[in-house]
């Protein structure tokens, strides 16, 4: 989907810009993809699942800016990626058509400025254009970071999903369920 960039005001006095996700920040998604996961745990990937190329990237960053039931937003702080957000519709069934699912992720050294939370708001709004009732999320057992953020921007826990995740040292994590209605 395409939409409107908007600037925000870090709690550091930076700027940051929202805006589509396009092919120019391919290289940038990249680094970001493989680097985010090694930050935090808290991430459905590891670094290493990240094999795809420059150009299969790009492709798909055009394909989800082009596609109206798809809202890809960057983040971009100092000319360079700060994170990345998006919701996607959970299924084209009219059963279905009403619920969206959002995935989030900032660099850690962007963690605590309110670019979460502002790309969560501005999320909801486009969501709402796009006419879809409601927002899915999962959240990672243990991720209180997270889990506060979206609780702060409206988003109530509905369940829980256990032993959602493996990791490679065999150990297991649940995940939190919620939704917010649009």
């Amino acid at each position: 989907m395409r939409f409107e960039e908007r600037e925000i005001l870090l709690k550091d006095g930076r700027k940051c810009i929202l805006k589509p996700n396009s092919s120019e920040y391919a290289a940038q998604m990249l680094e970001y993809l493989k680097a985010t996961p090694g930050e935090t745990d808290f991430l459905l990937r590891y670094p290493d699942e990240v094999k795809w190329t420059l150009e299969e990237e790009q492709k798909i960053l055009d394909d989800l800016r082009d596609n109206p039931y798809a809202v890809m937003m960057i983040a971009i702080v100092d000319g360079k990626v700060a994170g990345n957000a998006g919701v996607n519709g959970i299924g084209y069934q009219r059963k279905l058509r009403h619920r969206c699912s959002l995935a989030i992720a900032l660099y850690k050294e962007y963690w605590g400025l309110g670019i979460g939370s502002a790309m969560l708001d501005y999320l909801t709004e486009l969501a709402k254009q796009v006419g879809w009732k409601q927002i899915d999320l999962e959240v990672v057992e243990g991720n209180e970071r997270a889990l506060a953020t979206y609780k702060k921007c409206g988003f109530v826990e509905t369940g829980i999903r256990h032993r959602a995740l493996i990791f490679d040292d065999g150990t297991y994590r649940d995940e939190i369920l919620m939704y917010k209605e649009l």
